[in-house]
């Protein structure tokens, strides 16, 4: 007896999946291939600045090697005790930031909530923000002195009022039908603010934070240049004065190199409280 024919025809081939271009626009890549894209990038640019010192091509006086570099650095830690310029430099950095982090998170969900409240300090906060927080230092060195007070304060103005607007930002632009749905199931001002505005916000304030946080490290080398004597800041001033690029450029290394793994903890730490965020 023949067979049916449907069981004994072949199963269709699935559809073929349209192949993917490596430079498609917004076409992601896999997490392997991003580490060794940014490792290529530094590969590249190391290759290139030997070329340009170590062929001769540019004076050791105005831009030492990277085996200059690694040498100065090396004698940085055994001879003259850079771990406490990095430990103090760290140590500056948090300190200013925690410090503008407690006044301007509490002032820019308070912005973002009401709008009265965002109408009487918007104006002075936006005013501060575009001023430069080096302009402070000669004022901070009549008020504070050039102890760890007035570096702490550098970066606490440079720092506070791009997170108080930062964070206003993000809470005001809460959806507007998850504050209705709560009102609507008997929520009242202050359970908006604690259950739908600030739960909400919250993955966007640790972002904030993360990116001001990278900006706060620019502002303790500031600090640091005038009136200090230790930090990594001091360290590459007096190495400009003995003209010794490679102790400049080995500090300015290390500060990126601490800056980005600060980054990397930030992510870490904010992608496990708010795995659920698309942030």
């Amino acid at each position: 007896m023949d067979r049916p024919a449907a069981a004994t025809a072949a199963p269709e081939a699935p559809p073929a999946q349209p192949r993917r271009r490596a430079f498609a626009p917004l076409e992601p890549v896999s997490a392997r291939a991003r580490w060794m894209l940014g490792l290529g990038f530094f590969v590249l640019f190391v290759l290139v600045w030997a070329l340009f010192t170590l062929g001769g091509y540019v004076s050791p006086t105005f831009l030492a090697s990277p085996i200059t570099m690694v040498r100065e650095g090396w004698a940085l830690f055994a001879e003259h005790g850079f771990l406490t310029d990095i430990a103090m430099t760290v140590w500056r950095v948090l300190g200013g930031f925690l410090l503008a982090t407690v006044i301007a998170v509490p002032l820019g969900i308070a912005m973002g909530t009401w709008k009265s409240v965002e109408a009487f300090f918007e104006p002075f906060v936006s005013f501060c923000r575009y001023l430069p927080a080096s302009a402070f230092i000669p004022l901070l060195i009549l008020w504070a002195g050039i102890g760890e007070a007035q570096k702490l304060l550098v970066i606490f103005i440079g720092s506070v009022f791009q997170i108080v607007l930062m964070v206003a930002v993000t809470v005001g632009s809460a959806r507007r039908d998850l504050v209705e749905a709560a009102y609507t199931l008997g929520a009242g001002p202050r359970g908006i603010v604690l259950r739908v505005l600030m739960p909400g916000a919250a993955p966007g304030i640790a972002e904030t934070l993360r990116l001001v946080l990278g900006w706060a490290w620019t502002y303790v080398i500031v600090a640091e240049l005038i009136g200090s004597s230790s930090g990594i800041g001091h360290m590459i001033t007096d190495s400009q004065a003995l003209l010794n690029t490679g102790q400049i450029i080995f500090g300015i290394i290390v500060i990126g190199v601490i800056g980005l793994i600060s980054d990397f903890a930030f992510k870490a730490v904010n992608r496990r409280l708010f795995a659920w965020s698309t942030l």
